[in-house]
């Protein structure tokens, strides 16, 4: 397969500028894979989809506030930078632009978010192939514990603010209301549909939920700039998957029990966390069913038709982007050890183009039974 067969073409307005007055007010296209149907529902329809038993899965890493602005010491020229991952307290690599104008040795001070210079500057110290920056910062003795003053949520770059409110309303609605650990540069956003109540009415009907970590990097986010998947290199993403949820999903399987995963990234630890228990054990290779081990560490996985999944029976997910990792992934989801879900997805994308969802982080949702 080619990236170029995950490509489709998406009317400018329907991708979702502002998330839906209320959470679980979006829409939810729901695909049956066997049979090959769809409903049109809306998102607090979910519960007529979980069964008493069912496991719901969801990642509860917390959005930071990743994107900081500054400028050039010596010139005043201006800059913007995303943070990326941390290697030591004040040492980041950050997508920097332009960046052409930030080589080795530039001194940034960073702006806090009225534009005003601030106390904490940056310095260049190293450029990687992809064209990111280290930086290190100074000024503070911890950058990330200034974030909340000095930095702006980090949304897609097709997602344009121009009003301070609206950024300040996006700092609760780009953030799940069950994020805790912090360490996204990007919301997990099939998350972002859920309220309080109804995560309460969830339980209510007999379904466990449970949680894990993945903190949403490059990984997840960074175009394809190849010509097949399998020349497509994957960015590690942290992740935290616990003993208690360990053994939530263990039982669940052994007992036949659907395990449901809230978002790509929480299927993508669940199965490479499967991946990992089977390469260790050869028992979990010949187990009837497929277990997972508690652990914390990176991965890379990269999920694209044919796929064999060990662990998630169903996934509630976004519209993703065309060409990306994501829509990859839930290709495969749709038709496991098959290159068919390639053709079955883009299918209901294009009738979810047709009935006018909303596409992208703060779009509606899709769930694949």
């Amino acid at each position: 397969m080619r990236i170029a067969d995950f490509d489709f073409d998406l009317p400018p307005d329907l991708i979702a500028h502002a998330p839906a007055p209320r959470r679980d007010q979006s829409r939810l296209l729901v695909l049956h894979r066997q049979p090959n149907r769809i409903e049109h529902r809306r998102f607090r329809d979910l519960l007529e989809h979980l069964h008493p038993g069912d496991l719901l899965v969801l990642n509860n890493s917390r959005v930071i506030p990743a994107r900081l602005r500054g400028m050039n010491a010596h010139t005043g020229g201006q800059f913007e930078l995303l943070l990326l991952e941390e290697n030591a307290t004040n040492d980041w690599w950050v997508m920097l632009r332009p960046g052409k104008r930030a080589r080795v040795g530039t001194q940034i001070v960073l702006q806090d978010t009225h534009g005003q210079p601030s106390h904490v500057r940056a310095a260049v110290l190293a450029t990687n192939d992809e064209g990111h920056r280290r930086l290190h910062f100074a000024g503070a003795p911890n950058i990330a514990d200034l974030l909340d003053v000095l930095g702006e949520v980090p949304l897609p770059p097709y997602i344009v603010r121009s009003h301070a409110s609206r950024m300040e309303h996006d700092r609760q609605r780009y953030q799940t209301v069950f994020a805790n650990p912090a360490g996204s540069v990007a919301a997990p956003t099939a998350g972002l549909h859920f309220t309080e109540s109804l995560l309460v009415e969830i339980a209510a009907r007999g379904v466990q939920v449970c949680y894990l970590t993945l903190h949403v990097g490059l990984g997840t986010f960074a175009p394809v700039k190849a010509e097949t998947p399998a020349a497509h290199t994957m960015h590690e993403e942290r992740y935290e998957l616990s003993e208690e949820t360990a053994r939530a999903i263990n039982e669940a399987k052994s007992a036949g029990r659907r395990v449901i995963a809230v978002g790509t990234t929480t299927l993508r630890v669940l199965e490479s966390v499967a991946v990992s228990a089977a390469q260790q054990s050869p028992a979990a290779r010949h187990a009837s069913a497929a277990t997972v081990v508690a652990s914390a560490g990176k991965t890379r996985i990269f999920i694209y038709p044919p796929f064999d999944f060990k662990i998630v029976d169903a996934i509630l997910t976004n519209f993703h982007l065309p060409r990306s990792t994501l829509l990859m992934l839930v290709s495969a989801f749709a038709a496991p050890n098959s290159t068919r879900g390639r053709d079955l997805i883009l299918s209901a994308y294009a009738e979810a183009i047709r009935e006018r969802y909303r596409f992208f982080s703060y779009g509606d949702a899709m769930l694949i039974l």
